[in-house]
């Protein structure tokens, strides 16, 4: 639903060959939208398929001709629906890496903190990041802002939990149950 919101949306916008769609989202939204070129492609035939967009074929000069999509009145009274699922739906945050947090007490603690660390880096990387990315409308900015303070919240957590493991006995991470 949301990578078909996605499109539907940029779409809204102006017309669009797939490749100019997928620049957008690598160039503006990599880091909050995790949607690959050939699965956008395959969605894009799925959205025609439903009536909810349509395109034509353009050709620049010896390439290959390609396709431009334009959103239909049916695309956007899907759009208007799944907009307004989108943003009334609530689901838990799922991040890559917590399951590792339910057995941190299996490594010793120096270690534990270490791998955190560098989990950290990560997180602050990808802040710098967001904050460097501009704004190209008002819902960027709000998806920059969700993103920003997402992972600020993660970088607290791991302050938080790093602190916590350097401050146990050596062996305290061993025996603790959080």
């Amino acid at each position: 639903m949301e990578r078909e919101l996605l499109l539907l949306g940029l779409l809204r916008d102006a017309e669009m060959h797939g490749y100019q769609l997928n620049e957008f989202i690598d160039s503006h939204l990599d880091l909050m939208v995790d949607l690959k070129r050939p699965t956008a492609y395959r969605l894009l035939d799925k959205l025609a398929d439903r009536g909810w967009v349509t395109y034509h074929e353009e050709r620049e000069g010896n390439r290959p001709p390609r396709r431009v999509f334009a959103i239909t009145p049916a695309g956007e009274k899907a759009f208007q629906r799944l907009l307004r699922t989108s943003l009334a739906k609530f689901e838990p945050a799922v991040s890559p890496g917590n399951i590792g947090l339910l057995f941190l007490q299996a490594l010793p603690p120096l270690e534990a903190a270490q791998l955190l660390q560098a989990r950290r880096a990560k997180v602050e990387g990808a802040l710098g990041q967001v904050q460097a990315h501009e704004a190209h409308h008002r819902g960027t900015s709000f998806l920059l802002l969700h993103q920003a303070r997402y992972l600020g919240a993660e970088l607290e957590w791991l302050d938080e939990v790093i602190d916590r493991i350097k401050s146990e006995e050596p062996s305290g991470l061993t025996t603790q149950k959080y």
